[in-house]
């Protein structure tokens, strides 16, 4: 484990060694797949790779997000955070609106 990342067999982080077909023995690359409705209860998605959830929680992104009207805007500051809180990991993230509420900026 060189530095704050799980490598895999000494090597890869898991994320990158899914097609490395070398570790295939130690990997399991079945996807998580939620099936949901996208209905009015539904505001936004936050799409973002492990350096953002690594410091904040489900939560604390939701809080962020739902405080900023524009969904680029959200993404750059949930990015902004997670370096903020130090984050280690490669960020990226993406926030898709889907309807507009009481918000501000």
């Amino acid at each position: 484990m060189p530095g704050d990342v799980a490598r895999v067999n000494g090597q890869l982080a898991a994320s990158r060694a899914f097609g490395d077909k070398s570790l295939k023995s130690h990997l399991r690359s079945d996807p998580d797949i939620l099936d949901i409705n996208v209905d009015v209860k539904c505001d936004f998605l936050i799409l973002a790779s492990d350096g953002l959830w690594k410091v904040m929680s489900n939560q604390e992104a939701i809080d962020i997000a739902r405080r900023v009207k524009d969904p680029q805007k959200a993404a750059k500051q949930l990015t902004a955070e997670a370096l903020k809180r130090d984050s280690k990991d490669d960020i990226s993230c993406v926030v898709v609106r889907f309807r507009v509420s009481n918000l501000t900026s």
